[in-house]
């Protein structure tokens, strides 16, 4: 007999998904102890559960995953045959349907007219405070892209409005937004201008932001060019356009709880944890912290079995990485719905948060 731990170590399913699964009646344990309700599940069950693991990998509907786990072991398997083919044209069908809308909608980006935010002949000169900057590429830079097949997510995006500088970074999983203020747009009408700054030249201005002064920040065209006294650091923007990350932070209103940073990262790094149990669509395979907040405002890292159904699941150094770039003791954590991001927000402004996207629980 297998613990319910050993056989999501050895199936490849989570425990929670093997608790989801016993509820759903597709794979029941073989005895559940009456006192501790703790499961066990036989030997001939292994099997049982990697198919599963390798059915829902494949995507199949858990309605016709019953059937095949049901009709495994007969003698007929006219039955799983059948339903493994008919999966397999759905997802061909699927796969040509997406195919071809994705090929209408480049038609449609290559006929719709999409200028630069930046237009190579615009010229911008602004003064930025050195620890303000210093600060926003601080409470950004963890969230920027390393996927080498995303170039365009592999910097820093630095918004320029009439007196304020935003400076944004997302890999998909995260998002990061922080404010800076500016004095002046020399040669420039004050119009909204757009740049996206390559993380190792962004990490460059970062090195020169050492001391309380002005900096200058000057674009032109496709060079951006960042001095401080005597030194400076310059180099070519990425050429794509960073996506409308206005649009990705428009969010209802969530549940907002007051955290101790300090405790509560303890509670985190220490808590416990469950590896994530879902594909590429909700990120890399990770430890996910599941997190809910009680009440009283009180925030919580549930423990494996906790059945609230508002606990929210992160991956779990995303959430530590954002606690430290909020670079303050105590932060704002808002809760949205289990699908919704969670918001890490400072308490003196709302312009400084970011955004971790939910990764999917089975149950």
């Amino acid at each position: 007999m297998r613990s319910i731990g050993e056989m999501a170590r050895d199936s490849g399913l989570g425990v929670s998904a093997l608790r989801f699964y016993d509820g759903a009646g597709v794979l029941v344990p073989a005895w559940v102890d009456p006192v501790s309700g703790y499961r066990w599940y036989g030997p001939e069950q292994l099997g049982e559960a990697r198919l599963l693991a390798r059915l829902r990998r494949a995507g199949m509907p858990l309605a016709d995953i019953r059937l095949v786990l049901a009709g495994w072991s007969a003698a007929d398997t006219d039955l799983v045959r059948t339903l493994l083919q008919a999966h397999l044209h759905r997802m061909e069908r699927g796969l040509s349907d997406a195919r071809g809308e994705f090929s209408t909608i480049r038609a449609l980006l290559e006929r719709r007219e999409n200028p630069m935010a930046l237009p190579r002949t615009t010229s911008v000169r602004s003064t930025v405070s050195a620890p303000e900057l210093a600060a926003a590429l601080d409470a950004v830079r963890f969230a920027a892209s390393t996927d080498p097949e995303l170039p365009v997510l592999g910097g820093v995006l630095f918004d320029i409005e009439g007196e304020a500088l935003r400076v944004v970074a997302t890999d998909r999983y995260r998002l990061a937004v922080a404010h800076a203020g500016i004095d002046g747009q020399g040669g420039h009408d004050g119009s909204r201008v757009q740049f996206v700054v390559p993380s190792p030249l962004a990490d460059a201005m970062r090195a020169l932001l050492s001391d309380d002064v002005p900096v200058q920040l000057t674009v032109d065209g496709d060079r951006v060019l960042l001095e401080t006294g005597d030194r400076q650091a310059a180099g070519q923007c990425l050429g794509h356009e960073f996506p409308d990350y206005r649009r990705l932070v428009r969010l209802p209103a969530g549940r907002r709880a007051l955290v101790d940073v300090p405790a509560f990262r303890e509670a985190v790094a220490t808590g416990p944890v469950r590896a994530s149990e879902v594909g590429e669509e909700d990120g890399p395979s990770c430890d996910l912290s599941v997190l809910k907040v009680a009440a009283d405002g009180v925030v919580t890292v549930c423990e494996d079995g906790d059945d609230d159904r508002d606990k929210v699941a992160v991956n779990r150094d995303f959430l530590l990485d954002a606690l430290a770039a909020g670079a303050a003791d105590q932060l704002v954590l808002e809760f949205g719905a289990p699908k919704a991001p969670l918001a890490i927000r400072r308490t003196d402004t709302e312009d400084t948060f970011s955004l971790l996207m939910p990764v999917h629980l089975e149950n």
